[in-house]
């Protein structure tokens, strides 16, 4: 099968602090992600938000590893929408 994305996928743990833009409904929650990339991430999650549910990430990086990748600017105030909710986690598409 032909690899469509467009940016590299990085499949491991990344520590992150999400947090909902939603007034009445604001959360945060300290996750991990199981796959990240420029262009967005998943999430294994227990809790679940309805789909276009709008975020702020902060990811947490044990060393410089992402610093000089393309598309990647700031590891920290990432802004997002979920895109798609499963059984194991969230979808999160990156406002770039």
């Amino acid at each position: 099968m032909e690899e469509r994305r467009q940016y590299e996928r990085f499949m491991f743990p990344i520590p992150v602090r999400i947090e909902t833009m939603e007034l009445r409904r604001k959360k945060v929650l300290d996750l991990n992600t199981r796959d990240l990339s420029a262009s967005g991430t998943f999430i294994p999650a227990l809790t679940s938000f309805s789909e276009g549910t709008r975020f702020i990430l902060d990811f947490t990086i044990p060393n410089n590893s992402f610093k000089n990748h393309k598309g990647i600017k700031s590891l920290k105030c990432f802004k997002g929408n979920m895109v798609r909710s499963t059984a194991y986690g969230m979808a999160i598409h990156f406002n770039l």
